[in-house]
């Protein structure tokens, strides 16, 4: 008797404003997957967060067709327990909704109830790296070098000396982000107060939670991390920014970003910048995969984290299949590594007692 194929479940699209870019990283990762492996079920999340069973796409791929570069949240409207619980069937979910109601441990935190396996960050992990206020907390109780930053709170910090705080301590010019995106949405560079002022109200679009970051004079590397509680990791690679800063239009839309893997750096700088990638991983709590970016302040203080995207993106631009590729795992491979970490991780956490 043939062993039966793992249904893989994989999630898409979302509420958040990165639901285009999930749509494109499914699509690929769908097409990469190996069918004599695992039965795909496809699932796309609309902006009203209703999910929808779209096996047209498996159709597609039956038939030999090449999916599109982004995929249609069509098909069906589906409970999502009945989903992610097939009776008989081993089933793993493979989240790729990037941002809030998808990255940041809520999705992670449903199918930790309907006990199923999932690749990637557990509840905790994954809150905490959507989080960048708290994710800096805890980097720098780590101690892990970042650079110098302030939160602002919406309706607990005073907003009408937020700027001036900002600028005596940071200096200018300043970046501003969401505390709670990704793929750089919201995200600005203000020279002067007066664009501070609009760079926080822009934010506070997205989230009540704001960061602001001094701006620095530095190379943008990126390490990928793939494991458990030992996790390996790729040899950085960097970004050439094509415009001011590396921003949702260079990833995405105009691809005018330069990508090197690896990147240029000696062997010391190397080895140091992966170690602090898996202390990173492993000091939020990480799980499976995550890619660790950081700035290279050559001649200064050296690497400072930036951030920990816990589901990077699987775009054909993305960074993360990229650095693995060149790392020697290729991407129909790395979706087998990530099933299996996140099997591991459920046998353990189910090994756990519930008795008194």
């Amino acid at each position: 008797m043939s062993t039966p194929l793992l249904r893989l479940v994989v999630l898409y699209g979302g509420v958040s404003a990165e639901h285009d870019v999930s749509r494109v990283s499914a699509a690929h990762v769908l097409a990469a997957a190996d069918r004599d492996k695992y039965t795909l079920v496809p699932v796309g999340v609309d902006k009203n967060g209703v999910w929808h069973r779209n096996d047209a796409v498996v159709g597609a791929l039956t038939a030999g067709e090449a999916l599109p570069n982004s995929l249609d949240i069509a098909g069906p409207e589906v409970d999502p327990l009945q989903i992610v619980r097939a009776d008989g069937e081993l089933t793993v979910v493979l989240p790729l909704l990037h941002g809030p109601h998808g990255e940041d441990g809520t999705v992670q935190g449903m199918l930790e109830l309907f006990k199923v396996p999932y690749v990637g960050c557990g509840v905790l992990g994954s809150a905490l790296c959507m989080d960048k206020a708290m994710a800096k907390e805890v980097a720098a109780r780590a101690g892990i070098p970042q650079c110098d930053w302030i939160t602002f709170r919406d309706g607990v910090d005073d907003a009408r000396t937020i700027v001036d705080r900002a600028v005596d301590r940071l200096g200018l010019p300043i970046f501003v982000k969401p505390a709670n995106m990704g793929s750089s949405v919201g995200v600005s560079r203000a020279g002067t107060p007066d664009e501070l002022d609009k760079a926080i109200n822009l934010a506070l679009r997205y989230d009540d939670v704001v960061v602001l970051e001094e701006a620095l004079t530095a190379r943008e590397i990126e390490v990928g991390v793939l494991g458990n509680t030992a996790p390996d990791t790729t040899a950085p690679g960097e970004i050439k920014a094509g415009s001011d800063f590396y921003d949702y239009e260079d990833k995405y839309v105009t691809g005018s970003a330069e990508l090197m893997i690896p990147a240029p750096l000696d062997d010391d700088a190397i080895a140091r910048v992966r170690e602090l990638a898996a202390d990173a991983f492993i000091a939020l709590r990480c799980a499976g995969m995550a890619r660790v970016d950081f700035f290279y302040e050559e001649g200064g203080r050296g690497w400072l984290l930036n951030e920990i995207n816990t589901i990077p993106g699987f775009t054909p631009s993305s960074m993360y299949p990229k650095m693995w590729e060149n790392s020697g795992i290729a991407y129909p491979d790395l979706i087998d590594r990530l099933v299996t970490l996140a099997l591991e991780v459920h046998r353990r956490r189910s090994s756990f007692s519930t008795e008194h």
